[in-house]
C-alpha cells in the first residue's frame, strides 16, 4: 500500500511503500538505519541484513545523502522515536543517487546555508519551522472565513504609497512611475466598504536598508479591514486572531515544536485578552528600566519593545502613540489631539512588533487637512479620499507581519529562516 510518512499511523503492522530521500544514514554492521524524509515528515527505516534480500542490502549500504528511494516496510509502534513510528524496511528501489551533496551532517557557516537555502529547507528544523508557517495560513484562512470576513487582492503595483515613505521599489508601469506594494490597506478601506469585513494576504516590499534579524526586503502580511468597527473592537479582534493562531499551531504541529525545542508553557499561556498599556505609561516603563534618553514623542526600538515585552508573560498591546510619529490616516483620540487611536502588538521573548493596527479618519475635512499636512498628491490619493465621501462610517484595521510571527512562535532566531526564500539587503540568490 503506497502511503506517506505522516500517515503511517494509520498502517500500523502493515507493509507500505513511500517515495522518500535518505536524510541521512548509518550501520552497525548487520542493520542499516534509513534516515528517511518524504516532504511530510521524517522516520527512520531499520533494515536487518539476514531479513532481506542480498540485493536489497547492497542498495541501501550503496545510498548516498539525499538520493531518492522508493521504501517498502512494515509500520512499527516504537515510543523511542519523535514520531511513534519506525519503518521495519524489506526493500529499497533506487530512484535516482545524489552525488556529493553540500549540506552534510557538520556546522556550516550561515552564509554557505543560504547560498544553499534551496537544499537548506529540506534539513530537519527548515522544514519544521515553514510547517509551523504553513499552519499559520491554514488557521488565518479559517479563523477570518468563519468571522465573517471575505478575502480581497489589493495589487500589488501601484501609483503611489500607503505609509508616505520613500522607502519604495520603483518601476516603471509604461510610461507612468509605478512602486511595489508597501501595504495593501488603502485598497483594503474601499473593499471594507464594499463587503463590511475584509482580508488581504499577499507580499509588500519595503526597500529599508536594514539588517536587523526583524527585518526582511519582501514579506508576507495579513491586513483585515473592518467596517463599522472601532478601535477597542478592533484589539479585541486582533488578540482572539492572534491566539487562535497560536493554539493552532499548539494543537496541530506538536512534532515540530518538539523538533525546535519550542518551550511549550510560553505559547500555551497565550490566550486572549492581552494586556494593554498606553505609550504614555510605557515610556514611564522605559525610564524605570534605565533607559533615561528616551523621550515622549519618540518611536520605539527593537530594545524599547523587548524591554517592555519583558514585563508580560503574552502579547501586549502598546496604544495611543504620538500624532506626528503614526500615519497620516490615523483617527486622532477624541480625548487628546496630540495622540491617535493605534496600538502596536509587542510578541514576548524579544521578538517585537508583529501587528500595527489603528481606528481610521472617517471625517472628509479632517483626511483633506492631513493630505495637505502631509503634502499628498490629491490627484494619486483622490480616490482614497473619496471613501470618506460617499457614505463613510467608522472602520478599522491592522496588519500583521508573517515571518514576525512565524519567528515568535517557532523560536527561531532570525526572520531569514521563516520563509522559503529570503530577501535580504546583501541577497537576491537563490
Amino acid at each position: 500500500m503506497k502511503t506517506t510518512i505522516s500517515q503511517v499511523s494509520q498502517h500500523v503492522e502493515e507493509t507500505v511503500t513511500i517515495g522518500a530521500w535518505i536524510a541521512n544514514k548509518r550501520s552497525s554492521g548487520k542493520i542499516q538505519f534509513l534516515q528517511l524524509r518524504d516532504g511530510t515528515g521524517f522516520i527512520q527505516g531499520v533494515m536487518v541484513k539476514k531479513e532481506v534480500s542480498e540485493e536489497a542490502w547492497t542498495a541501501a549500504k550503496d545510498l548516498t545523502q539525499e538520493s531518492a528511494v522508493t521504501v517498502t516496510g512494515i509500520v512499527r509502534a516504537d515510543e523511542r522515536s519523535p514520531s511513534g513510528f519506525e519503518l521495519t524496511v524489506i526493500n529499497v528501489d533506487v530512484i535516482s543517487e545524489s552525488v556529493d551533496y553540500p549540506i552534510t551532517p557538520k556546522e556550516h557557516g550561515t552564509e554557505f546555508l543560504m547560498d544553499n537555502r534551496h537544499l537548506w529547507i529540506r534539513s530537519k528544523k527548515q522544514h519544521a519551522i515553514l510547517r509551523i508557517r504553513n499552519e499559520l495560513i491554514r488557521a488565518t484562512y479559517e479563523f477570518f472565513n468563519d468571522n465573517g470576513f471575505t478575502k480581497v487582492d489589493p495589487p500589488i503595483l501601484t501609483g503611489s504609497s500607503a505609509e508616505g515613505t520613500t522607502s519604495l521599489f520603483h518601476t516603471k508601469y509604461f510610461d507612468e512611475d509605478a512602486y511595489l506594494s508597501q501595504s495593501g490597506q488603502l485598497y483594503m478601506e474601499a473593499a471594507a466598504m464594499a463587503f463590511g469585513r475584509v482580508f488581504s494576504f499577499g507580499p509588500t516590499f519595503r526597500a529599508e536598508k536594514s539588517k536587523t534579524r526583524r527585518h526582511l526586503i519582501e514579506f508576507w502580511m495579513i491586513e483585515p479591514e473592518m467596517a463599522f468597527v472601532d478601535h477597542e473592537e478592533s484589539l479585541e479582534i486582533q488578540e482572539q486572531y492572534v491566539s487562535y493562531m497560536v493554539q493552532s499551531v499548539l494543537k496541530n504541529c506538536k512534532l515540530e515544536l518538539k523538533t525546535l525545542n519550542r518551550d511549550l508553557s510560553k505559547l500555551e499561556n497565550v490566550k486572549a485578552p492581552f494586556p494593554r498599556i498606553s505609550y504614555d505609561k510605557a515610556i514611564e516603563m522605559l525610564k524605570e528600566k534605565g533607559f533615561d534618553d528616551i523621550e515622549w514623542g519618540e518611536d520605539f526600538g527593537a530594545p524599547h519593545e523587548t524591554a517592555i515585552a519583558e514585563s508580560f508573560d503574552k502579547p501586549v498591546f502598546i496604544t495611543n502613540y504620538p500624532k506626528d510619529i503614526k500615519a497620516f490616516y490615523m483617527k486622532p483620540d477624541p480625548n487628546r489631539d496630540d495622540v491617535v487611536l493605534c496600538a502596536d502588538l509587542i510578541a514576548p521573548e524579544g521578538y517585537g512588533e508583529i501587528i500595527g493596527g489603528s481606528q481610521r479618519i472617517d471625517d472628509y475635512e479632517l483626511m483633506k487637512q492631513r493630505y495637505e499636512e502631509h503634502n499628498l498628491s490629491e490627484e494619486a490619493y483622490k480616490w482614497y479620499l473619496e471613501l470618506r465621501k460617499f457614505g463613510s462610517v467608522p472602520h478599522s484595521g491592522f496588519g500583521l507581519g508573517l515571518e514576525r510571527t512565524v519567528a515568535w512562535i517557532s523560536g527561531a532566531e532570525h526572520v531569514r529562516e521563516t520563509i522559503p526564500f529570503p530577501r535580504l539587503l546583501n541577497r537576491l540568490y537563490p
